[in-house]
């Protein structure tokens, strides 16, 4: 099988800025293990893989290591992919993907992405993680996927230097570390996910 591959850049107005991400378009999904050795080769935090279902796409996401079950930056390329290539003028996609249904409309700034909510309880601070952060949270959330780190300043997130190898053996899969902005931002974060092939999401 021969298909296209588009490398998007999501969430970006400027060349070789933002989030990149693999977009391949295809007629049929072929074996999970090829699929993962070409997300392996493409070595880009995600690789989106398109197959038209009815009207709309039926949409999978690898890291260089693992299915995802959701990506906010790999939709959002396969919806550019979509509306500006495969399909110009179109207005709107609906992904089918392990998550559910994903929309996506065309706006006049860019695109619009309506995506399932996974609500977090707070918790009281892993010992393992604030080691493996190397600093300690105001608060710790969960959920069953990530644990989300709230920092108390922005340039403390920047200097963040986490221990990858202990990020590993945590019992998520992925560690959100978030603080106040600063400048014109009302929130900065940063994503690690070593135990997905991501040390950290660009």
């Amino acid at each position: 099988m021969r298909t296209a591959i588009f490398q998007i850049d999501a969430f970006t107005t400027r060349r070789f800025a933002g989030n990149p991400a693999a977009v391949m378009p295809m007629y049929r999904f072929p074996a999970d293990a090829v699929l993962q050795a070409i997300a392996a080769e493409n070595n880009l935090a995600e690789t989106a893989f398109l197959v038209p279902e009815g009207a709309n796409y039926r949409l999978r996401w690898f890291t260089p290591t693992v299915e995802v079950p959701l990506c906010g930056h790999a939709t959002l390329a396969s919806a550019a992919v979509v509306m500006e290539r495969l399909e110009p003028g179109r207005r709107a996609a609906v992904f089918h993907s392990a998550s559910g249904p994903l929309t996506v409309k065309r706006v006049d700034a860019g695109y619009l992405m309506d995506f399932p909510v996974r609500p977090s309880e707070p918790v009281a601070t892993p010992p393992r993680l604030a080691e493996a952060l190397g600093v300690m949270p105001l608060e710790v959330f969960v959920n069953a996927f990530n644990y989300m780190a709230v920092l108390e300043s922005a340039p403390i997130l920047r200097r963040l230097a986490p221990n990858m190898a202990a990020l590993v053996r945590m019992d998520r899969s992925g560690v959100i570390v978030t603080a106040p902005g600063d400048e014109s931002y009302d929130f900065i974060s940063r994503y690690f996910a070593p135990a997905k092939g991501i040390p950290e999401d660009p």
